[in-house]
């Protein structure tokens, strides 16, 4: 059994945990579906990636300072990184659903990039290739990535555990 140390340890310890879980799934769950079920991203698709891509790495280096102060810096950063990536899936979802205009580089009436060596067919972000409930991956990662943010926060603070 942990004792819970006046610093709150295990409450940092999972909460740097869930910081390091949730942004490893949404991040794997994307590239199984794009190397495992063919779905293509598309340029915003990317860029939900990348803050997860950054809290991943937040949430490792909290790992050594837990009992320290910097300990739950790297988390509450972490736990940013997380809830941009939400933010950006909500952009990104409300262009799918046709809420708001999206960006041209990406929303543009299909055909090919042809500044590129190979002819690579452009993979549009107004369009959602997958949707389950009528929810896209977009909105998906958007409901998990604002939860797991909040539920880091909620763990930071020491409510993960009746004190």
């Amino acid at each position: 059994m942990i004792h819970r140390t006046s610093a709150g340890l295990p409450h940092r310890l999972q909460a740097a945990l869930v910081a390091l879980a949730v942004p490893s799934a949404l991040w794997g769950g994307a590239l199984i579906s794009q190397f495992v079920f063919g779905l293509v991203p598309c340029e915003m698709c990317y860029w939900q990636r990348w803050p997860h891509e950054v809290a991943i790495v937040l949430a490792l280096f909290s790992l050594p300072f837990l009992a320290n102060r910097a300990g739950p810096v790297f988390i509450f950063l972490s736990a940013c990184a997380i809830a941009v990536s939400g933010a950006i899936g909500v952009f990104h979802a409300g262009v799918e659903y046709g809420w708001w205009q999206g960006l041209t580089s990406c929303t543009a009436t299909g055909g090919f990039d042809m500044m590129s060596a190979d002819v690579t067919p452009i993979i549009r972000c107004d369009v959602a290739q997958w949707r389950m409930f009528g929810i896209s991956l977009a909105g998906f990662n958007a409901i998990f990535s604002f939860a797991g943010a909040a539920l880091v926060l909620w763990l930071l603070r020491g409510k993960g555990r009746s004190r």
